[in-house]
């Protein structure tokens, strides 16, 4: 079942892990054997978890490297089928913008023959 704008895992992090437990983003990072830059990248959300991070995050926070994993799926997948329906969106409006126009009658609608709506 997806979800409704899921967190990008940068904040699952923070909010789950970092926070409650004191931890500075260099801290953290030297913990999990990776640069400031790398981690912090994952916490604004400009980077997602990779399968190396996700098994690094599951050694030091005891976690599943599948739910980092499972996490940042669902992200990237909301966000790949907001993307789609907006494109599609935008196929349709111009495909319309591009279409003759329909011609539209004005004056009264037309009467159905005789006995046509009778039992």
């Amino acid at each position: 079942m997806q979800m409704h704008n899921p967190p990008h895992p940068g904040e699952v992090l923070r909010a789950l892990c970092l926070d409650p437990l004191g931890l500075t983003v260099t801290a953290a990072a030297r913990s999990l054997g990776v640069s400031r830059k790398a981690l912090s990248s994952i916490l604004n959300g400009c980077a997602g978890v990779s399968p190396e991070m996700a098994v690094r995050l599951s050694i030091a926070f005891d976690t599943s490297a599948e739910s980092w994993l499972n996490q940042q799926l669902q992200y990237d997948l909301w966000h790949a089928e907001k993307d789609r329906r907006r494109l599609r969106v935008e196929r349709l409006s111009a495909a319309f913008r591009h279409a003759p126009p329909l011609p539209i009658d004005v004056g009264a609608p037309p009467r159905p023959p005789a006995g046509a709506c009778e039992p």
